[in-house]
C-alpha cells in the first residue's frame, strides 16, 4: 500500500476546485515520510512509557496524527470504504438527491454514519459536506471508532462518544505512552460478541419512512455466529488479524509485546469508484471474501432417453455470517447465470448478462435476481431509500446451526428450477450434455446509477468503474461424467454436481419469490 495518506477522492471528469486543492495539499506533501507536523508530534508524543498526554482532542481527531505511531493501521484504513465513506460519488449523489427531493427533511440521516464526526462537530450544513469541510471530519475515522463509549440502540448510529481523551481498543493491557491515554473496551475487541453492536449500529439502517433497508446486524443476530462457541463477531471476518506491534515507533519493538493486531481494510462488497489508495488491493480482498461465501450445485432432472429435462440450481450460504448479499441490498444486483448446451450449441440460458449491461433491463422471465425491493407508504415500489416504508426480500439466509443432522441446517440451501414451471415451455426439449452456472454481483446496480445520472446527481463516468464480481464458489460445470450424486425424485432421475458438499435439490428450500417487486 502507498506510504502516504489518501487524498480526498474527486469524481472522474471534474477538475479540482480551489477547496479541493487546499484539502489535498497536506496529504500529498509526505508520501514517503511523515509531514513536518506529524514528525513533530512523533518526537513529542510517541515515546513509550508513562507521561503526560501530548496530543489534544483536536489532534487525535486527525488520522494523520494517528499515523505518527500507527502507520500500518492508517495506511490500511486509508484504502478502506470507511475512509472513503463521505467522498464516494454514489453516496454524494444519493445524499444530494435525497436532500433535494425531501426539501432538506433528510437532514443528517446519511452523514450520521458516513461522516459522524462532521455531524457531531456541526460541520454538516443542510445535511451535506462542503469542499471546505476538513478531511479529518470526513468518513469513519480512527478517532470516531476508538472513542465509542456506549451503544445506545441497534441502528442509525446510536453511538455515544467519550470526551475524556482516552482512546479505546481491544488490548487488555495497553502500553502507557506519551501520545494519549488508552484503555481496553470490549466494544473494540473483535473476539467479543458485543463488539458487533458497535459495527452493527451503522450497518443496520431504518429509513426515515420506517423501512428496515439494511439489516446486516439483525441478520447476524439470527445466525449461529452470534452466540456460544461458534460466535464470530464482525471483526473476525472483516478485520483479519496478524501478529505485530500496535505502535511502530523508535524502540517500540523492544518496548511493546507482540500482539494479534487487527487489519483495518474492512473488505465487504462496495469498492472505490474514484482514484483511491490501493484500489486494486481493495478489489482483490473483496473478491477473495466473496469467493468463499456461497457454494453452488447443479442438478439435472429427467431422463436422457426421453429428451427433456429441467435444471435445479442450489445455492448455499456457507461463508457469510449474515444473509447474502447484505447491506444496501435494495441497490445491489446479484443474480444466477445458468447455461445449458447440447453438442456445443446453447439450448437454454438465464441470467447471461453482457458486460456493461444492466441485469434489470434483460427480458428474462426465469431470472433469479437476489435483492431487496422497497415500497413507500402507499405500497408503490420506491427507487430511493428515503421513501422506503417497507421492504420485501429474497436474500439467502445465514446459517442457524452447523449440525448436519439438524433440519435447520438445510435452511441455507435454496433451490430454483430452470425453466420455471410457469415458463413456456416449462422444460428443455433436448437433454443437455453440459450445464454451467455462476453467481454474479454488482455492488450498486447499473440501473441505480443510470437513475442518478438521469437526475443530474452523478457523473456518467462513474458507471464504467462499477465492477461485476463472479463468485468462484459458484462457478460450476455439469456433465454426465462429472456427476457426484444421483437419486430419484418422484420416480424421475436427478443427477447433481457440487462445488462442495453435494446434498441435491431434494433437501433444499424453494427460493422465495418477489410478489410485488418489478425488476
Amino acid at each position: 500500500m502507498p506510504a502516504g495518506l489518501p487524498s480526498p477522492p474527486v469524481p472522474p471528469g471534474r477538475a479540482l476546485s480551489e477547496g479541493d486543492r487546499r484539502r489535498r495539499a497536506p496529504r500529498a506533501a509526505a508520501p514517503a515520510a511523515l509531514s513536518a507536523l506529524a514528525a513533530a508530534l512523533l518526537l513529542a508524543g510517541c515515546g513509550h512509557g508513562p507521561g503526560a498526554e501530548t496530543f489534544t482532542r483536536d489532534m487525535l481527531m486527525d488520522p494523520e496524527a494517528c499515523a505518527t505511531c500507527h502507520p500500518d493501521h492508517v495506511k490500511e484504513w486509508s484504502s478502506s470504504m470507511h475512509a472513503y465513506a463521505a467522498d464516494d460519488p454514489v453516496f454524494v449523489a444519493m445524499n444530494a438527491r435525497g436532500q433535494r427531493e425531501t426539501k432538506g427533511a433528510l437532514g443528517t440521516f446519511c452523514l450520521d454514519c458516513h461522516a459522524p464526526l462532521a455531524v457531531r462537530a456541526g460541520a454538516a450544513t443542510g445535511g451535506v459536506l462542503s469542499a471546505s469541510t476538513p478531511q479529518k471530519l470526513r468518513g469513519v475515522t480512527c478517532y470516531f471508532c476508538h472513542s465509542v463509549d456506549k451503544v445506545k440502540g441497534t441502528h442509525d448510529d446510536p453511538l455515544e462518544l467519550a470526551r475524556d481523551g482516552v482512546l479505546r481498543g481491544g488490548f487488555t493491557a495497553p502500553v502507557p505512552n506519551g501520545a494519549h491515554a488508552s484503555s481496553y473496551a470490549s466494544l473494540l475487541d473483535r473476539d467479543r460478541p458485543e463488539s458487533a453492536s458497535l459495527c452493527g449500529s451503522c450497518h443496520d439502517i431504518v429509513s426515515p419512512a420506517g423501512g428496515h433497508i439494511e439489516r446486516t446486524f439483525a441478520e447476524w443476530q439470527g445466525t449461529v455466529f452470534s452466540h456460544g462457541s461458534t460466535a464470530l463477531p464482525c471483526g473476525q471476518c472483516h478485520m483479519a488479524g496478524r501478529d505485530g506491534h500496535a505502535a511502530q515507533v523508535p524502540g517500540a519493538a523492544g518496548a511493546t509485546p507482540l500482539r494479534r493486531v487487527h487489519e483495518h481494510t474492512f473488505p465487504g462488497v462496495d469498492v472505490a469508484l474514484t482514484s483511491f489508495p490501493a484500489a486494486a488491493a481493495q478489489k482483490a480482498q473483496i473478491q477473495a471474501a466473496l469467493d468463499t461465501t456461497l457454494q453452488g450445485e447443479i442438478c439435472v432432472k429427467g431422463q436422457s432417453s426421453l429428451g427433456n429435462a429441467t435444471l435445479q440450481i442450489v445455492l448455499d450460504n456457507v461463508g457469510a455470517g449474515h444473509s447474502w448479499p447484505s447491506g444496501a441490498t435494495q441497490d445491489r444486483r446479484a443474480w444466477v447465470e445458468v447455461i445449458a448446451y447440447a453438442k456445443g450449441q446453447i439450448l437454454y440460458q438465464s441470467g447471461a448478462v453482457p458486460d456493461g449491461a444492466s441485469v434489470t433491463a434483460m427480458a428474462d422471465p426465469d431470472l433469479w435476481l437476489i435483492r431487496d425491493c422497497m415500497f413507500d407508504a402507499h405500497g408503490k415500489q420506491a427507487a430511493m431509500f428515503w421513501s422506503a416504508a417497507s421492504v420485501e426480500s429474497n436474500l439467502l439466509p445465514g446459517p442457524t446451526t452447523i449440525v448436519p443432522t439438524d433440519p435447520a441446517f438445510y435452511l441455507t440451501h435454496v433451490v430454483r428450477t430452470f425453466p420455471r414451471p410457469t415458463s413456456i415451455p416449462p422444460s428443455l426439449a433436448t437433454f443437455p450434455d453440459r450445464v454451467t452456472m455462476r453467481v454474479r454481483l454488482v455492488p450498486v446496480g447499473l440501473d441505480v446509477l443510470d437513475d442518478l445520472i438521469q437526475s443530474g446527481d452523478l457523473d456518467p463516468a462513474v458507471k464504467s468503474k462499477m465492477p461485476a464480481f463472479t463468485l468462484e464458489g459458484t462457478r460450476l460445470e455439469w456433465t454426465p461424467a462429472s456427476v457426484t450424486l444421483k437419486y430419484l425424485e418422484g420416480g424421475i432421475p436427478v443427477a447433481c454436481v457440487s462445488a462442495g458438499l453435494s446434498t441435491g435439490a431434494s433437501s433444499a428450500h424453494p427460493a422465495p419469490e418477489h410478489s410485488l417487486c418489478k425488476p
